[in-house]
């Protein structure tokens, strides 16, 4: 019995080591398809820049095709990971899933004049929504 438990043991402590991305647990399609997302592009946007057809793209994140040699590099060089990460999980790639890598201060400060931004643009709306009801109106013959 402390055979089986140990075993268990032992299975899932290698699961913690080997990594959410590692060649036991992730293909090379779902590694390209987290590396995709991470660096925020489509399918179609990373086809594009690979000069290769979305479809293409697809095959390769669904393990039924694998990119060539030269595409490769590319990919990984777009995607800011290592080739070797790409192709087995070792190496710089990117955080698991639910663990945000933490933001720099550049980043942060970018992230609240963006947020400052938005809630200008959301100001602004509101101002153009009441002028343009107030020039239909006059249109409309409000005005004296």
């Amino acid at each position: 019995m402390h055979e089986h438990l140990d075993a268990a043991t032992e299975a899932e402590a290698a699961a913690e080591t080997d990594g959410w991305y590692s060649e036991e647990r992730a293909t090379f399609g779902d590694r390209l398809a987290a590396a995709r997302e991470a660096a925020g592009l489509s399918q179609k946007n990373l086809a594009k820049r690979l000069g290769v057809k979305a479809k293409t793209v697809s095959g390769w994140e669904n393990d039924v095709s694998e990119p060539r040699a030269n595409r490769l590099q590319m990919l990984a060089g777009l995607l800011n990971v290592s080739l070797m990460w790409l192709l087995n999980g070792a190496g710089d790639g990117v955080a698991p899933p639910g663990e945000a890598a933490p933001l720099s201060a550049d980043a942060r400060a970018l992230l609240a004049e963006m947020r400052e931004v938005r809630g200008e643009i959301e100001a602004a709306t509101q101002r153009l929504a009441l002028l343009e009801g107030q020039f239909r109106h006059l249109l409309d013959g409000g005005a004296e």
